[in-house]
């Protein structure tokens, strides 16, 4: 029978609603997994003896906490959480899913809502069994196993964008500031309702009475319930009339009827309510001292928040310390120290009334000081201290306090974040709520001055603002600071979804020596996957307490789990995506023997060990994008994770009688460490490690399960994967490190050490991980490193270039190294182009105790927080080895003081090793970089020590473009290196270095039998220079190595300080075909040679012989050199065999070598027994001298118009000298300014005076021989009169008068007391308050000469 219509109708429309029912639970299951009808509702309850199995297709929805002993998740089981319900805390030790067993929160379409906590219990020694796979405390996931947590979507970290003070300073709410220039009595009215400022003014009641009336007229309209801060700045008495004082009376004050002359007076009320008022005034302490008058008061906004209002009004007096002074020679100790004494020893540098006086011994033993008696101005003081007698002060020097001139400062504060602050931030942080907790990362060296801070609720805060409890206890940069960005990043700590271990309350010992190191419980929770895992995908998690002191025990850690994108078969590809993960007791994110791995948006927060972990060496692959790590502290697991002392305590793997080098063997625990250079890192910040933030380490060969998966020496070829806009700050050692490799195989007796110590290592990019293929350079783009102790980067390698980067703060900004003898990779080189340093910025930091050096800065010697200690040397670009290449690069505020040798570009501190010619800048730029310091070749003395290593000797670099030194083409090399000296070089005493032209190379000399000689090498046309070098390996090696840099087409010879070597081998290196220098090596006579030529080829380490060299009685055929014949001379009279040492072959552009190899030529002689010292420079000189000659001229100095800075060096050349022409004699003698001369036509002295500001010529003068000798007080009362801050120029011509009162007035010029001039003189002095360097006095008998470059203008060094 056929339906009604209507009925027919319904139940159509039932049925349509069931299908749409059913289709939207299908979908919902597929989107939420808690949605899925098949799940079994579930609620274990608490029983710690409950060992959960589901198995068996059983799917279950866990709707409430539990406590179980264990869940084990395999054979087709399902474990699900709840979304939607009251927080889930589930307490289990531990968790384990296989076998298509899966556990699912949230998932990446519908992340879970809620809050839940998975709590992993147990400790290590309660007997529980532990998984011999996973260990205890754990979620595991092996074969077959499926991990889905997905919580909710948050900004993982982002950065401040407004500087976060000490104590909120300048957060929130308003400040106001005036000093001189702002006199009277100044007003601000203030909205009760908002603690916004509606209005202010100023009335300057000390000019005119008219300011007066103003003043009480003002005062009159502001309406009722307002707020008043009004204070005085400066003087507001004056013209103070009834009017004014009456009208502030009423307001409620009781002291401005009194206010007198400079009296500072402060003042807050409510108009309308006297009884609200707050006043402090206090009398001018004239120039006595400081004096000031404060008040504050809290107020309730409407919105019901909290405001401080406060107003200070003060005389303020800043102080500064004195030079340091020795006791003068006429003090008398037995009746106590005189101030006045000192005065007298130091006219004008001591201040009147001294506030404070400190004295030490003079080997910097502090002392105390007591003053005993006070007239007027005169003190007297007693020390006491060690040694010192009761009679007074012995051995000592002081300084005093002194006070300068007092200047008045008004503040008015209105702080609306009253135990709060608002942090103002880059991104929209609308997802972090109320609760979570934060983490302010250090913009200091010290990493542990980041801050933990929790959100409070803040309707008035924009998208890109929170408000947290509290306020900062150290300076957080937020801004771009002298071109660098040094924006403070912002981690978010809590999540809703959290893994976290329970612990104890203290330290127990479940491995060795722990609680040696820690005071805490250590043995947190874990979560492991290993190999064919299903699918893992972790989001929106926090990871607390995780992580064990024992190996493979990590918060998260990927374990032999191969390819884990789509190359496995993963789709879509694993990942682990904002993560937060703190407090860790053993790393951050480890990918053990996995590659492709996703790792985006973590944060890494108070972690021992290294954080972000590569291990063994084959993880290839993965993608670091945008992760944070911070505060990461050594780890007792791997010597690399152990600091110093840790080190020393933990040899286990060691060979017996190993005695660890901390510095060497470990100490390198790094934010993130990378065992494999191909991997990705984007947009990370390494922000505070004890050692490194980003350290690529190389594994010649895998490690524990890893082995054998490559062949040897793969990684260190393995080109680098993208390295783009990462940076790194407060770090100890390094913001990044490309270096060293780490010991693979086990201790023994002839390497004691244990495996995996730090061991030398060099990368060498190639295609294909191959080195025959080319070379395929590492490109490190916008780094940014600031504010790390030692380094911002030491990159050791080939082909490794930055570009687009910026360094600042660090104690050295970037070294980039080669192979300290060779380049491991030749014909490769290293790069910096487009990018800043920053020697000292205007992020001063925070003087705290936790700050160890705080000092003045260099250019404007404001305090701030220094790298290593107050007077280490800074530096921009350090040049060790090389060859490297430096272009277009910016150095700004890199500044000496007298006392600490900041410089844009140096050397590395006591350097053994090689120095390349072909180190070569570029375009160059400097800003705020006085002349003096932009390069700095070091001094014996503090940090430096002797300066007497064979690299501190030999160091040089092509200034290729004149951007640094004014001379295009030129080297900058040390000053007293005459191996590459010729005449014109000239000097630049404040970089201790010369400018010098020509064709440079190096011969590398290896020395056998004996291996611990001292060479010295003399170039023959300055024999009376010669140079000493020890060797670059250490003594117990079985060689020696000089390496000297050398000037082409010139004649040497090279001795010893014993029986020269029986066996040498010399090394062309950096000499293109045809190049050569002539080489006398002195031997015993009665030695008898055979000398050869061969090629070696490093790369392939196989060697060809290539000649043979056969003895010659004539010198002149030492030119016949064939590529396989060749002759030595043995000039047996002088003991010196001689060789002319011609390469070849052609070579590339930045080799050492040939491109057939290394050309070499050896040496092996039979030396008679008992045989004398081999040093013949008594017999080899003046046989063998050359008259000294320039090869290659002198480039032509830029013109004023070619330079890019307003400072410039000035080139002076002084110059007297006879001439001898048979029987004719002749003087000629000239003052040469930036290539003005200026001869001197009769006997006598010549001076000519330079503006020492602008460099400009003031005047010229001659003297002769009669007036120096009749009339002395003429050239006298001459340099009396000469303007101070002169550069004084002074050449003498002929038999000049060279004794006599006159010369007193060289030493007004800055000449040493004492000297004795000889018959021809030069000079070049100073007519000023200081002495600078470069003041300098030459007589000799013959000739004097001076060829230096001077600063412009001359600028006196501030002391440290």
């Amino acid at each position: 029978m056929a339906l009604p219509a209507s009925k027919y109708l319904a139940e159509k429309f039932i049925f349509l609603l069931f299908v749409i029912s059913s289709v939207s639970t299908a979908e919902a299951a597929v989107i939420c997994p808690d949605k899925d009808p098949e799940l079994e509702n579930w609620k274990p309850g608490h029983n710690k003896e409950n060992r959960v199995e589901i198995r068996n297709g059983r799917k279950l929805l866990l709707s409430s906490s539990a406590t179980v002993h264990s869940i084990h998740i395999t054979d087709g089981g399902k474990l699900v959480i709840k979304d939607g319900v009251q927080p889930i805390i589930l307490r289990t030790r531990h968790i384990l899913i296989e076998n298509d067993g899966e556990l699912h929160i949230g998932s990446e379409m519908c992340p879970y809502q809620s809050n839940v906590v998975i709590i992993l219990y147990g400790r290590a020694d309660d007997g529980s069994q532990p998984n011999p796979y996973f260990g205890q405390k754990y979620v595991g996931v092996s074969k077959g196993g499926t991990l889905e947590i997905h919580g909710k979507k948050k900004l993982s970290w982002t950065f401040l964008n407004k500087t976060l003070h000490p104590g909120g300073m300048e957060e929130g709410g308003y400040y106001f500031e005036r000093s001189w220039g702002h006199r009277g009595v100044i007003v601000h009215v203030i909205d009760p309702k908002t603690g916004a400022v509606v209005h202010s003014d100023r009335f300057d009641t000390y000019r005119a009475k008219e300011e007066s009336i103003r003043l009480a007229q003002y005062l009159g309209r502001v309406a009722n319930g307002m707020i008043l801060s009004v204070a005085v700045n400066d003087e507001g008495s004056r013209n103070l009339d009834d009017s004014a004082r009456k009208a502030m009376t009423k307001l409620g004050s009781k002291h401005f009827l009194h206010l007198g002359f400079r009296h500072p007076w402060s003042f807050i009320t409510v108009k309308g309510n006297p009884s609200s008022s707050v006043e402090d005034h206090i009398e001018y302490q004239g120039h006595k001292g400081s004096a000031v008058a404060k008040v504050f008061k809290l107020f309730k906004a409407e919105n019901g928040e909290h405001f401080n209002v406060s107003s200070t009004s003060e005389w303020v007096q800043d102080v500064e310390w004195t030079e340091w002074f020795e006791k003068p020679d006429k003090a008398r100790s037995k009746d106590m120290e005189k101030l006045s004494d000192f005065k007298a020893a130091h006219p004008d540098k001591i201040c009147r009334q001294p506030i404070d006086i400190q004295a030490m011994t003079l080997d910097g033993t502090n002392l105390t000081t007591e003053v005993f008696y006070k007239s007027g101005h005169d003190y007297r003081f007693l020390c006491h201290g060690k040694d010192q007698t009761g009679e007074g002060c012995q051995n000592y020097r002081v300084r005093f306090l002194c006070g300068r001139s007092v200047k008045p400062k008004l503040t008015v504060t209105i702080d609306t974040n009253v135990n709060s602050t608002v942090l103002n931030l880059v991104d929209d942080v609308s997802s972090w709520k109320p609760g979570d907790r934060l983490v302010v990362a250090s913009t200091d060296y010290s990493m542990y001055q980041a801050e933990e801070f929790q959100v409070l609720p803040c309707k008035a805060c924009r998208p890109t603002q929170v408000k947290v409890a509290g306020k900062a206890s150290y300076l957080h940069t937020g801004e771009v600071v002298d071109g660098v960005d040094m924006r403070a990043e912002v981690g978010l700590l809590s999540r809703n979804v959290v893994v976290m271990g329970e612990m104890e309350g203290r330290c127990y010992e479940y491995s060795s020596k722990l609680c040696s190191f820690f005071d805490f419980d250590t043995f947190g929770g874990h979560i492991k996957i290993g190999l064919d895992f299903k699918a893992t995908h972790i989001e929106g998690l926090e990871l607390k307490y995780m992580g064990q002191q024992t190996m493979g025990h990590y918060p998260i850690h990927f374990h032999m789990a191969g390819d884990v994108d789509e190359k496995g078969g993963y789709n879509p590809p694993t990942y682990v995506k904002d993560v937060s993960i703190h407090r860790t007791f053993s790393r951050c994110v480890t990918v053990h023997g996995s590659n492709g791995l996703l790792v985006k948006d973590v944060v890494g927060y108070d972690a021992l060990g290294h954080c972000f972990f590569t291990e063994d060496g084959p993880e290839e692959r993965n993608t670091f994008d945008h992760c944070l790590g911070l505060l990461v502290k050594p780890s007792t697991l791997l010597p690399s994770d152990r600091d110093s002392r840790m080190c020393k305590l933990i040899t286990e793997g060691a060979y017996p009688g190993y005695i660890p080098k901390p510095r060497q063997d470990c100490s390198a625990v790094s934010t993130f460490w990378i065992a494999n250079p191909h991997n990705h890192l984007i947009n990370c910040a390494a922000a505070g490690s004890e050692e490194t933030g980003f350290w690529f380490v190389l594994h010649h060969v895998p490690t524990g399960p890893s082995a054998g998966m490559y062949s040897p020496g793969y990684s260190e070829h393995m080109p680098m994967g993208k390295f783009y806009n990462n940076r790194a700050h407060s770090n100890y050692r390094a913001g990044m490190i490309i270096d060293n490799g780490v010991k693979t195989t086990p201790a023994s007796a002839k390497d004691k050490r244990p495996i995996l110590t730090l061991i030398s290592g060099r990368y060498s990019p190639h295609k294909d991980a191959d080195p025959l293929k080319p070379r395929e350079p590492a490109i490190i783009e916008r780094f940014i490193a600031y504010k790390n102790q030692d380094h911002g980067a030491w990159l050791r390698g080939g082909d490794v270039w930055l570009d687009n980067c910026q360094f600042a703060d660090n104690g050295i900004g970037l070294t980039l190294a080669s192979g300290g003898t060779f380049p491991h990779d030749d014909g490769s080189k290293q790069e910096i182009k487009n990018s800043l340093f920053v020697g000292e910025s205007g992020n001063l930091g925070t003087e705290t105790t936790d700050n160890e050096i705080w000092g003045p800065g260099g250019l404007d010697h404001r305090g701030r927080t220094l790298p290593i200690g107050p007077d280490f040397p800074i530096r921009g670009i350090q040049f060790y080895d090389g060859p490297i290449n430096v272009q277009n690069c910016t150095f700004r505020k890199f500044a000496a003081l007298d006392g600490r040798h900041t410089s844009a570009l140096a050397f590395r501190l006591n350097n053994a090793w090689q120095s390349c010619p072909n180190n070569n800048v570029t375009d160059i730029h400097f800003e705020d970089v006085p002349i003096t310091s932009r390069v700095f070749f070091g001094e014996p003395g503090p940090w430096f020590n002797d300066l007497d290593m064979d690299g501190d000797k030999t160091s040089i670099f092509h200034d290729v473009d004149g951007s640094v030194s004014e001379y295009p083409g030129s080297y900058l090399i040390k000053e007293d290196n005459w191996l590459i000296k010729h005449p014109d070089c000239i000097d630049v005493p404040d970089w201790r270095g010369s400018i010098c032209s020509g064709h440079f190379a190096q011969i590398y000399i290896q020395a056998y039998k004996p291996a611990n000689l001292k060479m010295k090498i003399i170039k023959n046309d300055y024999h009376n220079h010669p140079l000493y070098l020890e060797g670059a390996l250490s003594k117990s090696t079985h060689y020696q190595q000089y390496q000297p840099v050398i000037t082409l087409r010139k004649g040497y010879t090279i001795h010893w300080d014993k029986t020269a070597p029986e066996e040498l081998a010399i090394w062309l290196i950096n000499f293109n075909k045809n190049d050569w220098i002539q080489v006398g090596f002195c031997y015993p006579k009665g030695t008898t040679f055979s000398i050869l030529s061969d090629i070696h080829n490093r790369l392939l380490k196989k060697t060809y012989k290539t000649g043979t060299f056969y003895r010659t009685s004539q010198m002149e055929k030492l030119e016949h050199r064939y590529p396989s014949k060749g002759y030595y001379y043995w000039d047996e009279d002088t003991g010196l065999l001689f060789l002319k040492l011609k390469a070849q072959n052609e070579k590339e552009k930045f080799a050492f070598c040939s491109v057939k190899g290394c050309e070499r030529i050896r040496i092996k002689a039979v030396i008679p027994k008992m045989a004398d010292i081999s040093d013949c420079e008594a017999m080899a000189y003046p046989k063998y001298i050359e008259t000294p000659i320039v090869e290659v001229p002198m480039p032509k100095k830029l013109s004023s118009a070619q330079l890019k800075t307003k400072d410039h060096l000035l080139e002076v050349k002084i110059e007297t000298y006879k001439k001898q022409y048979f029987h004719l004699r002749d003087d000629f003698a000239y003052i040469e300014v930036d290539g003005v001369r200026f001869f001197l036509a009769d006997e006598g002295i010549q001076l000519v005076v330079i503006d020492g500001h602008h460099g400009k010529v003031v005047d010229r003068v001659t003297f002769k021989n009669s007036i120096l000798q009749g009339i002395p007080a003429q050239i006298e009362n001459y340099v009396n009169n000469i303007k101070d801050h002169s550069i004084v120029l002074v050449t003498s011509k002929g038999r000049f008068i060279s004794r006599g009162p006159w010369t007193k007035v060289l030493e007004k010029l800055g000449a040493e007391e004492g000297f004795r001039l000889k018959e021809k003189m030069a000079f070049v002095g100073f007519k000023g308050s200081f002495r600078p360097v470069w003041v300098k006095l030459v007589t000799n008998e013959d000739s004097a000469k001076i060829y230096q470059a001077l600063p412009i203008p001359v600028v006196k060094k501030m002391k440290l």
